[in-house]
């Protein structure tokens, strides 16, 4: 039986570097990272991204980084050299552009996809919501859709982070669950024992998430239409909406003398949201699930959402706040929970009963361990178990190599030519 708890190497292919200050994506990574630090993993991770100045410094957490490059051979001799016995790819896109060099390199390292959230999903629902329609089954049906199940059929084990998905991908498009593993975001026992501020030192409401993410955007966009209607019940009420890369059509939206402020990164996630008696995230669209709700939670912070923002986060019942679709509807539980002491306080008990029941890390961390010891042990017999797998390596994977040496050899022939110019 192979060793969970021992000197191996997981190579982690990022699709950018991890920021858990700016996005939840970013804290997700961190934590699998994290996870695998703590059972004495070698973690080395790598991406084809630019650094940016709110990168999570990995050194701090004894974690390797290195700089990668996308369509070029030296990949090949890093990872051939590596050998390592685990590779996880950070959403679908990096393992259709590194998962066949992998493959060819060290073919029995374990391949891990972490899809974060299914990107067919969100942009099915998103184009749904264009074209002012109900995201009815054909919408999966997508580009997207095809590329990404691909993905999770090529790899050993793809990591779902919302209950829905996780039987979206089943009954829907019959994905085998020995190829999932349903993983939410993992909590530290300092989040689930967190002091919260009582009902009368809060005030505010308080709106938050990354301005680049689509479905925030649009959360913004409708609170700019919200707003009126609970300022008008509410006339000493403010709304400060914090978020990461705040573009100049955000601040744009700023508007103080009717409490609406754009306030652009909070250094603090977890301390604006307690300031605030209420959060509210009004998302008519998106995928997977919401980190700005589960700190809502853990700052014991009632929150009003949708049904696609509640989606796949609990079981149906005693949401701690308000799931809400309706213009009208949103904007009476906004104000009633934000007057109501007695509720407000039913909430922050709904929020302590779902984050034991549902998020806690510690079942989570012992089956992920568990379905990457029994594939570790034997891969080939895991692999010899999913056909259908395999045939997409071969069939996709394909393309995808041709693809890409195509690209090598056209930017190699660019670089001979340019270097044959300043030659003359």
């Amino acid at each position: 039986m192979f060793d969970f708890n021992s000197n191996n190497t997981l190579l982690v292919i990022g699709y950018v570097w991890p920021e858990p200050n700016s996005s939840a994506a970013g804290r997700h990574m961190l934590s699998l990272l994290r996870l695998f630090k703590k059972h004495h993993w070698r973690v080395i991770f790598s991406t084809p991204a630019k650094k940016t100045e709110f990168m999570h410094d990995l050194s701090s957490e004894n974690i390797e980084s290195v700089e990668i490059k996308l369509n070029d051979v030296s990949f090949n001799e890093f990872v051939r050299e590596l050998q390592p016995d685990a590779v996880l790819f950070d959403r679908f896109m990096m393992e259709e552009q590194f998962g066949w060099r992998v493959a060819q390199e060290c073919p029995n390292a374990v391949r891990i996809l972490d899809t974060e959230d299914l990107q067919f999903l969100r942009h099915a629902r998103h184009t749904a919501f264009k074209q002012n329609k109900e995201c009815e089954p054909a919408f999966y049906f997508n580009d997207i859709a095809y590329r990404e199940i691909s993905a999770i059929h090529r790899s050993d084990l793809s990591l779902i982070i919302s209950s829905f998905e996780f039987e979206l991908l089943q009954k829907q498009f019959h994905v085998p669950e020995s190829q999932l593993l349903y993983l939410p975001f993992l909590l530290n026992d300092s989040e689930f024992n967190r002091k919260t501020k009582s009902w009368s030192e809060r005030s505010h409401f308080v709106a938050i998430g990354n301005f680049r993410h689509a479905p925030n955007w649009d959360s913004v966009l409708y609170l700019k239409q919200l707003w009126p209607k609970i300022r008008q019940q509410l006339p000493t009420a403010e709304l400060n909406i914090y978020g990461a890369y705040t573009p100049p059509k955000a601040t744009a939206l700023n508007d103080p003398s009717s409490g609406f402020n754009v306030c652009d990164r909070a250094e603090d996630a977890f301390e604006v949201i307690e300031n605030a008696r209420i959060l509210l995230a009004p998302l008519r669209f998106g995928a997977g699930i919401k980190g700005k709700l589960l700190d809502a939670m853990i700052t014991g912070t009632p929150s009003i959402t949708t049904s696609i923002g509640a989606e796949g986060m609990y079981d149906g019942s005693d949401w701690p706040g308000a799931v809400e679709d309706g213009f009208e509807s949103f904007v009476e539980q906004a104000v009633r929970l934000y007057r109501d002491e007695d509720s407000w306080l039913g909430c922050q008990d709904s929020a302590k009963k779902l984050l034991n029941t549902r998020y806690d890390y510690r079942p989570y961390e012992k089956a992920l361990i568990a379905a990457l010891d029994n594939i570790l042990a034997d891969v080939s017999v895991h692999r010899a178990k999913h056909f259908l797998g395999a045939m997409m390596r071969h069939q996709s994977m394909n393309s995808s190599e041709y693809m890409s040496r195509w690209i090598e050899l056209k930017t190699q022939l660019n670089n001979l030519t340019s270097d044959t110019d300043e030659d003359a």
